[in-house]
């Protein structure tokens, strides 16, 4: 039997001093900081694949109200504070993370990186931090789940008891133990941006795509042909209990069909159904926030959608204080904008337990697989690092409001 060699994961239970690692590829040594990697994503993808990615819907408010809200907030720091003993390890659920950061759900990743869900599920289970597999995706997700046993599920759910009580039972057989259900999607945002940039539902291969191929050989050979050869064409593999149509198929809108039915009897099915953690995202109200507590959810990630649903969504980062305030000790997850460790310290000031990123490890891993994710994860961790020396705390938990000044 050969031998199999076990990813080396952090010990999350030591301080540790982060900074001073090993070099990253030499493809990679230009990239200092999470932003970076979009400039080389845009010149590495088709036009098509980096706008779905990229874009947003009609005006972009929300997206870059996702961004500005973090310069509403300044530090105040504490000095001459042994900070040598820092760590920034977390624990959620039971489970001990190496940092208080993970990585979004993201839909068909698998076009911008080969086997994309799987990196990023394999960086994440190295490093020992959260990451959350999307229900958009092009692998089944049972490979991810063997691959990478401590990633969470993220389902987008038709109001259909039956088809949720067969998905459910399909990610509880795959061994996911925490399930998170998305709520903000009961309809396709307006995203004349994708229309613009080439991108549709389902993918239509056209002259423009394939000469936006054509002239990224890289991505055309190593991601898109690669996948032809290796796996066939792609196809939405979990929105339902059985695989869903192709991305090229006329029925693919059928896979996201039925969501405006979806309501709060359909999550009391799911939490009598589901025995472990289960996650709610998409939440934007404290009145949904209370009511979603109140269902049985063990936490909620307030997000709006990376700002690609309703434009005019306020950031999420706004909500944080009032939600906390509402529901007390369940722990508030949040994303939507976070490019920063500076981003990610004020978010844990604010009482929220964890971070989750997106576009930044979609930019790795499409630029340089799972090199591309685990050079992500370490500048991020690195920015949490220092922040954190600099404010003059060892722990997480030593963050809180006297940290923040509020600016406007």
């Amino acid at each position: 039997m050969p031998h199999i060699t076990t990813p080396h994961r952090l010990d999350v239970t030591q301080p540790r001093q982060l900074t001073g690692g090993p070099l990253p590829p030499r493809a990679l040594r230009d990239v200092l900081c999470l932003d970076d990697f979009e400039a080389k994503a845009r010149r590495h993808l088709p036009r098509p694949i980096f706008g779905y990615i990229a874009g947003a819907p009609e005006d972009n408010h929300s997206l870059r109200q996702n961004r500005s809200v973090f310069d509403d907030y300044g530090f105040t720091t504490r000095t001459l504070v042994d900070v040598s003993q820092r760590h920034q390890s977390v624990e959620l659920f039971g489970q001990h993370y190496s940092s208080p950061f993970g990585i979004a759900p993201m839909g068909i990743h698998a076009l911008s990186a080969y086997r994309g869900d799987l990196v990023l599920a394999n960086a994440a289970q190295q490093t020992v931090i959260a990451s959350i597999m999307s229900g958009s995706s092009l692998i089944p997700m049972e490979t991810v789940a063997q691959a990478a046993p401590d990633t969470w599920f993220q389902a987008y759910l038709p109001g259909d008891p039956a088809r949720i009580e067969a998905l459910v039972n399909r990610v509880a057989r795959a061994g996911f133990k925490t399930l998170v259900v998305t709520v903000d999607l009961p309809v396709s945002a307006n995203r004349e941006n994708n229309v613009r940039s080439g991108f549709s539902t389902p993918l239509r291969p056209n002259l423009r795509l394939a000469w936006d191929g054509l002239i990224r050989p890289s991505w055309l050979v190593g991601t898109l042909l690669r996948t032809l050869i290796n796996h066939g064409v792609p196809h939405f593999e979990n929105s339902f209990a059985t695989r869903g149509a192709p991305i090229v198929s006329s029925k693919v809108m059928r896979d996201f069909s039925a969501r405006d039915h979806l309501n709060w009897s359909h999550l009391a099915q799911i939490r009598r159904q589901w025995q472990g953690p289960l996650v709610i995202k998409g939440i934007l109200s404290v009145a949904d926030a209370r009511t979603a507590q109140a269902h049985g959810a063990d936490a909620i990630i307030l997000s709006n959608h990376g700002g690609r649903q309703l434009d005019g969504a306020i950031a999420p980062l706004r909500l944080l204080a009032p939600v906390v305030q509402a529901v007390g000790d369940m722990p508030i997850l949040i994303d939507s904008g976070f490019r920063r460790g500076s981003d990610v310290i004020k978010a844990l000031a604010l009482e929220a337990r964890m971070v989750f990123v997106g576009r930044p490890f979609n930019y790795a891993a499409a630029v340089a697989s799972e090199a591309g994710v685990l050079h992500a994860i370490s500048m991020l961790r690195d920015e949490v690092d220092r922040n954190m020396a600099m404010l003059g705390v060892n722990q997480c938990s030593e963050l809180n409001a006297e940290c923040l000044v509020k600016l406007r």
